[in-house]
C-alpha cells in the first residue's frame, strides 16, 4: 500500500477564532500552528497545506508567565554588519501586539515555501473585533492555554 496523499479537491478549509485574553502565548501559539497546519484532520499529510484559517483576537491581551516578558528577546538582523535589532517581548507587545503573536506561530511552522503559505491563513487581531465574520469562523475553547 503507498502513501495516501491528500488531493486539493478533498481539503476543506474551516475557520476558527481563538480569543487570547488571558492566554499563556506559547501555549496558545502551539494550538494555533497546529490548526494551520492541519494535524488535527485525519488526512494531514507534511507535504500539503491541509489547515484551516485561524483568527485570533484581543492579541494584546496575552500574558507571558515567569518573567518572560522582559527576558526573552526578538532579533531582527537586516544582513548588513551592525544590522542586528533586539527587543523584549514586552517591548514589542507593547508596540505591536499582533506581530509578536505572528511571529510566534511563524516559528513553530515548516521552513520555507510551504510554511510561508500556511501562515498566510493567519489573522491576527489587538482587539476583540474582527472583519471576518461572513466566514462565520468556529471558536476554539483552549483550557490549557489560560494563565492560572
Amino acid at each position: 500500500m503507498g502513501t495516501y496523499s491528500p488531493k486539493a479537491s478533498e481539503i476543506t478549509r474551516a475557520w476558527h477564532v481563538i480569543d487570547a485574553e488571558g492566554m499563556v502565548l506559547g501555549r496558545l501559539c502551539t494550538e494555533a500552528a497546529r490548526l494551520l497546519r492541519g494535524k488535527h484532520k485525519p488526512i494531514f499529510a507534511p507535504h500539503i497545506d491541509t489547515g484551516d484559517h485561524v483568527i485570533v483576537v484581543n492579541a494584546d491581551k496575552v500574558v507571558l508567565t515567569s518573567g518572560k516578558a522582559d527576558r526573552e528577546m526578538v532579533y531582527r538582523y537586516s544582513g548588513y554588519p551592525g544590522g542586528m535589532k533586539s527587543e523584549s517581548y514586552q517591548q514589542l507587545l507593547n508596540r505591536q501586539p499582533a506581530e509578536a503573536l505572528r511571529l510566534s506561530i511563524g516559528g513553530m511552522l515548516p521552513k520555507g515555501p510551504l510554511g510561508r503559505q500556511m501562515l498566510t491563513k493567519l489573522k491576527v487581531y489587538a482587539g476583540p473585533d474582527h472583519p471576518h465574520t461572513a466566514q462565520q469562523p468556529t471558536p476554539v475553547v483552549l483550557k490549557k492555554a489560560a494563565a492560572r
